[in-house]
C-alpha cells in the first residue's frame, strides 16, 4: 500500500496530466474569448465541481469542515490572486509561442518556489533535491530557446512565460501554507477545503470584474459554455491533484515533478496542434526527464 512519501508523486502525475489537458481547452478559447475571458474559464466553471468534491469528501469521511485561523487567509487569498495574474500570463505566452514551449517558459516555476518555499514556509531542500529542480529547469530554458541560442522575437512571450512561472510559484506556496495552516487530521478534507474556497474567490473577483469593465466578455463566457465547462472540469480535477500533493510534500518537489506536464504538453502539440519538435527542444525534454527521475531518487 502507498504511504504519503509515494502518494504525492502519483497525486503530482495525475494532476500534470488533468492540467495539461485544461491548458490546451484554455488555450482554444483564447482566440474567441480573449485572454482574461480564456482565464475566467478556469474559475467559473471550475468552482462548482471543487464544492462536489468537497460534499463528497464530507460525505465520505464524516469528518467537520475545518474551522480556518485567521492566518488561513492571507495566504489562500495570495494563492487565489496571484493565480489569476499567473494564468492571465500563461495564455498571453500560449497566443504568442508554440503550445509547448510556452509551457516550457512556465516551467522554470521550481527555482522560484523552492526560493518562496524556503523563505515562507521554511521548506529546505536536500543537495540531490536542488541538482534534479536546476537539471529540470536547464531542460526547459533549452526547450525554450531557438537554434544557435537566438531569442529574437522571443522576448515578450519569454517574460509572460516566466512571469507566470513565478506567479505559479507565489501561488503554490500560498495555496501550501493555507492547507498546513488549517492544521486539519485528513489531509484530504484540509486540501479540498483550500480548493473550493480559493475557487470561489477567484470566480467571484474576476466575475465582478467582469461584470463591471467588460461585460460583453462574460457574455462571450456564457456563450462558450460547452467547451468552457470541461475546462472547468479538468482545471478543479488537476487542482484538487494539486493540492493533494502540496500536503504531502513541499512545493519545491510538487512542481518540480511537475514538469513532466512539458512531456505530456509535446504529445499534445505534435498530436492536436500539429507542431514539430526540434532536436534541441528533444534534448531539453530528456534534460526534464533527467531531473524528474533524481527528484523520485531523492524523495
Amino acid at each position: 500500500m502507498l504511504d504519503g512519501s509515494s502518494l504525492w508523486a502519483v497525486f503530482t502525475l495525475i494532476a500534470a496530466a488533468g492540467q495539461t489537458a485544461r491548458n490546451a481547452m484554455q488555450s482554444a478559447l483564447t482566440a474567441t474569448l480573449g485572454t482574461v475571458g480564456a482565464t475566467h474559464v478556469r474559475f467559473l466553471f471550475g468552482f462548482p465541481f471543487a464544492l462536489v468534491f468537497l460534499a463528497a469528501v464530507t460525505a465520505v469521511t464524516g469528518q467537520p469542515l475545518p474551522r480556518p485561523r485567521p492566518i488561513f487567509w492571507p495566504w489562500v487569498v495570495d494563492g487565489a490572486l496571484t493565480q489569476i495574474v499567473a494564468t492571465a500570463l500563461m495564455l498571453a505566452a500560449m497566443g504568442r509561442r508554440s503550445f509547448v514551449v510556452a509551457v516550457a517558459y512556465i516551467k522554470t516555476e521550481p527555482v522560484p518556489v523552492a526560493l518562496f518555499g524556503l523563505i515562507f514556509l521554511g521548506d529546505a531542500l536536500t543537495l540531490l533535491t536542488t541538482v534534479a529542480i536546476l537539471v529540470a529547469t536547464a531542460g526547459v530554458v533549452i526547450i525554450s530557446r531557438k537554434p544557435r541560442g537566438g531569442i529574437r522575437g522571443d522576448l515578450l512571450p519569454a517574460a509572460y512565460g516566466i512571469s507566470a512561472g513565478a506567479m505559479f510559484a507565489l501561488s503554490s506556496v500560498g495555496y501550501r501554507g493555507a492547507i498546513l495552516s488549517l492544521e486539519h487530521p485528513s489531509f484530504v478534507m484540509a486540501a479540498t477545503f483550500t480548493l473550493a474556497v480559493g475557487l470561489v474567490l477567484q470566480a467571484s473577483l474576476l466575475s465582478v470584474y467582469l461584470a463591471v469593465c467588460d461585460r460583453a466578455v462574460l457574455a462571450a463566457v456564457a456563450r462558450a459554455w460547452r467547451p468552457s465547462l470541461f475546462a472547468g472540469a479538468m482545471g478543479a480535477f488537476a487542482s484538487e491533484f494539486w493540492f493533494l500533493a502540496f500536503s504531502l510534500a513541499t512545493a519545491a518537489s510538487v512542481r518540480t515533478l511537475g514538469l513532466v506536464e512539458v512531456l505530456f504538453a509535446q504529445a499534445i502539440s505534435t498530436l492536436m496542434f500539429r507542431q514539430p519538435t526540434s532536436r534541441r527542444e528533444i534534448a531539453g525534454i530528456v534534460l526534464v526527464v533527467i531531473g524528474v527521475a533524481l527528484l523520485i531518487l531523492a524523495s
